[in-house]
């Protein structure tokens, strides 16, 4: 790998290492997220949906963050944007950190969301930046740097996992979270005073309307639909508690977004194949991102708190290890961008089958290190493939499928797993001790999209069983579950039977995306294979 002689500019090394700095500080503040997330809910008396929904928060904002910046980076240029995300990020640490436990339950909810929404706002505003520059820096070789970019990401996690692993006991939860501001402060630094590219697009000359065309009416159904489920469901110190943006006005403000583009690109449809893509990448999201804010919490359950915090460490390692393996497996083995996907998509499945029997740490390394080889490379090759074979559309078509992957895993991933969990966990305990699940349930119902309304687990009684476990654990593992008493196994019991079941249901989206992915496989051969193409060559 020669930076200096693959970038375009001078600077290539610096921008790189500055945008990996960038995703790197927002990869802490998840992995650490991940981690404190049996503090909110045994502090605050969350269920998993409510959970769910605040961590989910990170990944809606996210979508405004790139989606508008995408579309502006060119015009009021990068570094505004990169001041813009910065002070994103330090707001987001006040806002979360203004909580207390003598607050009411939905004064601390709408702080965490809000606090969370802030963090994922500087999170895709960065992105807006990062995602099109490295692209337009290295544009012979966007799957390698793409990925190696991305490889933030998981390092991110490993060290945000670290930080819960090891200083979980000595710190408070405030504190931890508040290390992401130290990659927060480096990456300012490293971009400070830097010229940076635009992309082939802008310098082509085209306009906003041209740069759309190719993501036309179709394309733009998706994120606005997204768009609509955001703020059908969004609830904030402006509305009544418990209740949501008027159905009329979520609908209007997708509608208006939806018209607006198709004026702009002069009614064009869309290009099929970024539809489809942007459709993948919605259930990328879904998997990736939305099973990384679940699968600390559920591995920890099913064995051990240390151990799922050990684990997670272990396979975003594993990731970010692979990432910067891309151009060998590219060119050395002879995969495809798509190929990868594909070999990706069914090993995701595998895993999270094999992930979801676990009952030794051996085997759980194993299953998970599978699953962690088959989420590698999703993000940064779909990434890759949108700004190889879609040039025209310059920042914006990468930017919006970053937002759509990002809307989905929280609109759809986050809330979704954690609706299953509490739907599969108070079913199991229904099932097996209906007594203590009368005495136990929330009282208020959790409800995901047109699903029905359960009755969850109370968090605080799961919460209080599994603090109990956990201490027992300590003194003697084999013999920690006689110390409960019957309803605080059944609890525990129902819990981990919830998180099993989830895990299975997850891999039926990777099971999904293979499908597509062998698709376009076939497609692309129809047409003499896979190949990055220029502006004046461009398909429509």
């Amino acid at each position: 790998m020669n930076i200096k002689q693959d970038g375009i500019a001078p600077n290539s090394s610096r921008l790189l290492w500055a945008g990996f700095m960038a995703i790197l500080a927002a990869g802490v503040g998840f992995g650490v997220r991940g981690g404190i997330i049996p503090s909110w809910k045994s502090e605050f008396g969350f269920n998993d949906t409510e959970i769910g929904t605040i961590t989910g928060a990170m990944f809606s904002s996210f979508c405004f963050g790139i989606i508008i910046g995408g579309l502006v980076c060119d015009r009021i240029g990068y570094r505004k944007l990169v001041v813009s995300a910065f002070l994103f990020h330090v707001l987001s640490a006040l806002v979360t950190f203004g909580t207390s436990a003598d607050y009411e339950s939905t004064t601390n909810y709408q702080l965490l969301y809000w606090g969370t929404f802030l963090f994922g706002l500087a999170n895709g505003t960065l992105e807006a930046v990062a995602n099109p520059l490295v692209s337009t820096l290295f544009p012979k070789n966007r799957t390698h740097y793409l990925n190696i970019l991305h490889a933030s990401w998981p390092g991110g996690l490993v060290i945000g996992g670290a930080i819960g692993w090891t200083l979980s006991e000595s710190l408070s939860w405030q504190a931890q979270l508040g290390l992401f501001l130290i990659p927060t402060l480096a990456y300012g630094l490293m971009f400070h005073g830097q010229d940076m590219p635009k992309s082939e697009a802008s310098q082509k000359g085209l306009s906003l309307g041209e740069m759309f065309k190719d993501v036309g009416i179709s394309c733009s159904l998706i994120i606005c639909g997204l768009l609509a489920l955001f703020f059908g469901g969004m609830t904030t110190p402006m509305f009544e508690a418990g209740s949501s943006v008027p159905s009329i006005i979520s609908y209007g403000i997708s509608g208006v977004c939806l018209i607006a583009v198709a004026v702009i690109t002069n009614f064009s449809v869309g290009a099929w194949l970024l539809f489809v893509l942007f459709l993948i990448h919605a259930m990328v999201g879904a998997v990736e991102l939305g099973t990384d804010g679940w699968i600390q919490n559920i591995t920890g359950n099913i064995l051990t708190p240390e151990e799922g915090k050990i684990l997670f460490v272990f396979t975003s390692a594993i990731m970010l290890s692979l990432r910067f393996c891309a151009d060998f497996i590219e060119k050395r083995i002879g995969l495809s961008p798509v190929g990868i996907l594909l070999v990706c998509s069914v090993l995701a499945c595998v895993g999270l089958n094999l992930s979801s029997g676990i009952e030794t740490f051996a085997g759980a390394m194993l299953a998970l290190g599978v699953y962690a080889v088959g989420k590698t490379f999703f993000w940064p090759t779909m990434l890759a493939i949108t700004g190889d074979r879609f040039p025209k559309t310059g920042a914006i078509a990468m930017s919006i499928m970053g937002g759509i992957g990002m809307m989905s895993a929280g609109l759809l991933g986050g809330p979704g797993l954690g609706y299953a969990k509490d739907r599969y966990s108070s079913e199991a305990l229904n099932t097996a001790n209906a007594a203590v699940y009368s005495t136990s349930k929330s009282e208020k119902p959790s409800n995901f999209l047109i699903f029905d309304k359960v009755y969850a687990i109370d968090g605080k009684k799961l919460g209080a069983a599994q603090a109990k476990l956990d201490e027992l654990r300590k003194k003697d593992r084999a013999t920690a579950l006689e110390g409960l008493d019957e309803s605080e196994r059944a609890l525990h019991a129902a819990s981990i039977q919830g998180d099993r079941e989830t895990l299975v249901a997850d891999s039926l989206i990777p099971a999904t995306m293979a499908v597509f992915y062998l698709l376009l496989l076939l497609y692309f051969k129809t047409i003499g294979g896979y190949k990055p193409v220029q502006i004046d060559s461009s398909e429509d």
